[in-house]
């Protein structure tokens, strides 16, 4: 069941941009936000990588995502053996019993269906495991597009939330600009067989709710993300470069879901210009490699045909 899907994503074709380019919205296409004027729009437009797995950075302070209980000699967590530490005061106790029971069969050397694995979509905050990501700034809305299976999201500025929300794979996203910041406000994320909120299996209700937090960081101010990064995570190779000391984004996100955990928690992700080529990376339905086409030895998982 278990698919290698830690592949290397190849990382965007550029740094990030200087300028913000906002654009109309595309002919045919009906506006659903409220135009942002440029003048008052902080410029987060470009290529950014975050090449760790399994993937959040904890909070420098206050409750924080289920982090791997097992962890490699030099502390960082294992991610051959994914076992989310069910003691974390966050999780009611229905929810720490499913990630202990993901957690003991990871230890074993087995593997258990995840949206990677499984082709699945993820949703947010899964969706921010992505090695990559791509930031369009418009004119009526936020387009955010990541490395892995060509997820895209679209983010609708100045807006509320429908009054009647239609769960969907990564829900409905509205955004706002304060001061130097956007902030991404989601609902509506629906329940799947595979969804879940972490690599470690944590489960999540239709309750769920999602606050992001983007905005630009000098290298000073971004160090101590990037040093909580390194102790937690694994850093993998990938077309960032780790001695960068500019200008940075850093994603800080809160969580929130009434069904599943006890109190809010949040996490951020600090990433650096991404530089190189974003090749094409496709989950190919577990038994293809995207590049090779050769048959995988992995079996595929039963699964529903999409």
């Amino acid at each position: 069941m278990r698919r290698d899907f830690f592949l290397l994503v190849t990382l965007a074709a550029a740094a990030a941009t200087p300028a913000l380019a906002q654009t109309a919205v595309p002919a045919g296409e009906s506006p659903r936000g409220t135009p942002q004027s440029a003048a008052s729009t902080p410029d987060l437009t470009g290529l950014w990588g975050h090449p760790s797995l399994p993937g959040f950075e904890p909070p420098a302070s206050g409750p924080g995502p289920v982090r791997n209980r097992s962890r490699l000699p030099n502390g960082v967590a294992n991610f051959n053996r994914l076992a989310g530490d069910y003691t974390n005061p966050i999780l009611k106790p229905e929810a720490a019993a499913i990630v202990r029971q993901h957690g003991e069969i990871s230890l074993k050397g087995e593997g258990y269906p995840t949206p990677s694995n499984q082709c699945w979509t993820g949703g947010v905050p899964y969706l921010f495991t992505s090695f990559g990501i791509q930031l369009i700034q418009q004119v009526y809305r936020v387009t955010i597009l990541y490395g892995q299976d060509h997820a895209v999201r679209r983010i609708w500025l100045n807006q509320s939330h429908p009054v009647h929300v239609t769960p969907s794979w990564n829900g409905d996203s509205v955004g706002r600009y304060e001061g130097d910041t956007l902030v991404v406000d989601t609902v509506g994320i629906k329940v799947e067989p595979f969804n879940m909120i972490d690599m470690y299996g944590t489960p999540h209700t239709e309750a769920l709710h999602v606050v992001e937090r983007y905005r630009m960081l000098d290298y000073e101010d971004a160090k101590e993300g990037f040093e909580r990064d390194a102790k937690e995570n694994l850093i993998v190779p990938a077309n960032v470069n780790p001695n960068y000391k500019g200008r940075t984004l850093q994603l800080q996100f809160t969580v929130e879901d009434e069904g599943v955990f006890t109190m809010p928690w949040s996490a951020t992700i600090t990433y650096r210009p991404a530089f190189g080529t974003w090749g094409e990376n496709v989950c190919s339905e577990n038994r293809r490699e995207p590049t090779t086409r050769k048959e995988s030895a992995v079996p595929t998982a039963e699964r529903p045909d999409f």
